[in-house]
């Protein structure tokens, strides 16, 4: 595909409505009438979005007495797919970096709050051992007055 057949491809993709008519197309052929109901717009309206997406080759008009049907025409849009997965490769790749790098991180972090546990449980143990040892200190100092006569 060359890229002004993409560039045309991507034009007509870039409206909202006309995006919503290769969306009702999807579902088989339709009347202009058919396509232009959800749509509060002029008929010349919907007939200048219908030309847009069949010169990008989206859709084929055919004629069938009085019935002139449009259809979805795709190649297009594989077109647009192919040009799309080359770079997949690039956000594939991208993704797997920033997997490795949350990993990383992710170990860091259970690392550190491990350490920080450990640190407070010390802290925990450190502060009832003194609070132990003053507790068995005020005892002995109790002891002794007592033994001694004061209180």
């Amino acid at each position: 595909m060359t890229s002004d057949r993409l560039s045309s491809t991507f034009a007509a993709l870039a409206d909202p409505t006309r995006r919503a008519i290769l969306a009702r197309l999807v579902s088989g052929e339709a009347s202009v009438t058919d396509l232009a109901e959800p749509f509060d717009i002029s008929m010349p309206a919907v007939s200048k979005h219908l030309k847009v997406l069949e010169r990008a080759g989206l859709i084929a008009r055919g004629r069938e007495a009085q019935w002139r049907p449009c259809r979805l025409d795709a190649n297009p849009l594989k077109d647009v797919a192919d040009w799309v997965a080359h770079y997949r490769r690039f956000w594939t790749e991208s993704f797997d970096r920033l997997d490795d790098y949350l990993r990383e991180v992710q170990k860091g972090a259970k690392s550190e709050a491990r350490n920080l546990v450990r640190e407070d449980a010390q802290k925990n143990v450190q502060s009832e051992a003194h609070k132990h040892v003053q507790k068995i200190a005020r005892k002995g100092v109790q002891k002794k007055e007592t033994k001694h006569g004061r209180k």
